[in-house]
């Protein structure tokens, strides 16, 4: 990245994870230390923030995690980061465990959300008081599925006759649950535009609240 875009990198907040490593998973202190290190290394420069990535993929308990996160910590106290935290594609089996607080918690967001996740998010927030929330995945992988043709989730915004309904899906991740930004990927400048127009656009709260009244009552008994 370095190389491709070095003259541009200090003109961005830039955010990386650490915990994939080749092969596996791993939560091994000295595996993330050196990730953190890797990823200083092939930006050419310390990321601002470095997320600890799906650390439920390890299946960890409560002292496992916490020493994953005070490995992140101690990487952003020595310089190698700005700060630190996590980001959990299914934070359902990290409900129960404390950690110290992040500076971001990154969780996905949006419609296609279960209410399970949904709620396991909001639970982690609760406990962990992170300094911000990030969304990710509003649109499930792909603003051309199926899906976004069976519904208009325009209904979710307030007077949203002129937004288009990836807009609109994109906007609505910001209150499911409530984030305080959401992360994307794409290389189409069109695209990005687009998103961007979207938060000019006001989240009906009152409809966010009845939909999720009702993925409570569809809630499936275990």
């Amino acid at each position: 990245m370095k190389t491709q875009a070095g003259d541009l990198l200090p003109k961005f907040s830039v955010s990386t994870k650490v915990g994939y490593f080749p092969g596996e998973h791993s939560l091994a202190p000295a595996r993330l230390r050196a990730g953190v290190e890797q990823a200083a290394k092939d930006l050419g420069r310390e990321p601002d923030t470095v997320l600890l990535h799906n650390p439920e993929h390890s299946h960890p308990d409560a002292e496992m995690l916490a020493q994953a996160c005070a490995v992140l910590a101690g990487a952003a106290q020595a310089g190698l980061c700005g700060g630190c935290g996590v980001s959990s594609w299914d934070p359902r089996p990290l409900v129960d465990f404390g950690a110290p607080r992040p500076d971001v918690l990154m969780v996905r967001s949006g419609l296609l959300v279960g209410v399970d996740v949904l709620e396991a998010a909001e639970a982690i927030v609760t406990r962990w008081r992170p300094s911000e929330v990030w969304g990710m995945s509003p649109f499930g992988g792909s603003t051309t599925a199926a899906v976004w043709g069976k519904f208009d989730p325009r209904i979710f915004l307030r007077d949203a006759l002129s937004a288009t309904r990836v807009q609109a899906a994109f906007r609505s991740a910001y209150g499911l649950p409530r984030v305080d930004a959401v992360a994307v990927g794409t290389d189409n400048v069109d695209h990005l535009q687009e998103l961007i127009d979207a938060l000019a656009y006001e989240v009906d709260d009152q409809v966010v609240q009845e939909y999720r009244q009702l993925l409570q009552a569809r809630r499936q008994p275990v």
